[in-house]
C-alpha cells in the first residue's frame, strides 16, 4: 500500500474530508490546478467568441458555465469506483474534477468551436464523446471532450484534465429539467414518464436542426441579395 493512500470503510464516508487532511498541502495545490484550468479553457472560448463575432457579427457562444467539484463530492466518487484516496489516484482517474459547460446557439457552433480548440497547440484532446450524433438511450445530446492543458504556477508548469461539455440552449433547457425530475425525492418509478422525456428530447432536437435551417437559408437569401 502507497504511503499516501488511505483505507477507510463505508460507515465513514460521512467523515470523507477528514481522510485528505494527511496531504492537505498537495491536495489543496492540485485543487488550484483545476481551478486555474478552468479559467484557461474559459479564456480560450471567449477569446474564440469575440474573434467570431468580429469576423461574422455573431457570437456563437450564447454563455459559459464552469465549476470545480468539492472534496467531499471527488472523493465519494473515488471511493463509489472502487479508486484509493490519493492525489495521484485523484488526478489519474478522474476526467470531471474541472468543468466547463458552454451553450451555443447552434448545432454547428458545436462543432466549429471544437475545432478551433483542437487546434490550439497546448491543447491535448484526451477523449471525445458525440452524444449529438450518438445521443444516450435516455434523449441526452451534448459534446462531451476532456482535453489536457498546461497551467504555469510559480513553481512550474502542471498539467490539468478538463471536460467540456458543448451544447445548444435547448438541449441544456432539456438536461437540466431532466436532471431535476430524475433526481426528485419520493418520485415513483420513471418508466411512466421516460418515454415522455425521450419524445421531448426528439421534439428539441429536431427543433434544433430546423432553426439551423432557417439561419442557412436567411444566410443563403442575404448572400444572394448582396450579390
Amino acid at each position: 500500500m502507497s504511503q499516501h493512500e488511505i483505507v477507510i470503510n463505508k460507515d465513514q464516508i460521512h467523515k470523507i474530508p477528514e481522510y485528505f487532511i494527511s496531504n492537505a498541502m498537495r491536495f489543496k495545490k492540485q485543487m488550484l490546478v483545476y481551478e486555474c484550468a478552468v479559467r484557461e479553457i474559459t479564456t480560450k472560448l471567449e477569446i474564440l467568441d469575440t474573434e467570431l463575432g468580429h469576423l461574422t457579427q455573431r457570437n456563437p457562444i450564447s454563455s459559459i458555465k464552469s465549476r470545480v467539484k468539492q472534496p467531499d463530492s471527488i472523493i465519494q466518487k473515488l471511493i463509489k469506483e472502487g479508486h484509493p484516496l490519493t492525489v495521484e489516484s485523484l488526478e489519474n482517474n478522474l476526467s470531471d474534477v474541472a468543468g466547463v459547460r458552454v451553450i451555443c446557439s447552434y448545432i454547428d457552433d458545436i462543432y466549429q468551436l471544437y475545432d478551433m480548440l483542437k487546434s490550439q497547440d497546448d491543447i491535448e484532446i484526451l477523449e471525445i464523446k458525440d452524444y449529438i450524433n450518438y445521443p444516450k438511450d435516455n434523449g441526452y445530446r451534448s459534446l462531451h471532450v476532456i482535453v489536457k492543458i498546461p497551467v504555469f504556477l510559480s513553481t512550474g508548469k502542471h498539467y490539468s484534465k478538463v471536460e467540456i461539455q458543448i451544447r445548444t440552449i435547448a438541449m441544456d433547457f432539456w438536461a437540466s429539467l431532466e436532471h431535476e425530475i430524475r433526481y426528485k425525492k419520493n418520485i415513483g418509478s420513471l418508466e411512466t414518464i421516460s418515454q415522455d422525456l425521450l419524445d421531448c428530447a426528439n421534439t428539441i432536437a429536431e427543433t434544433d436542426q430546423k432553426m439551423l435551417d432557417i439561419r442557412n437559408s436567411i444566410n443563403k437569401l442575404n448572400g444572394d441579395q448582396e450579390q
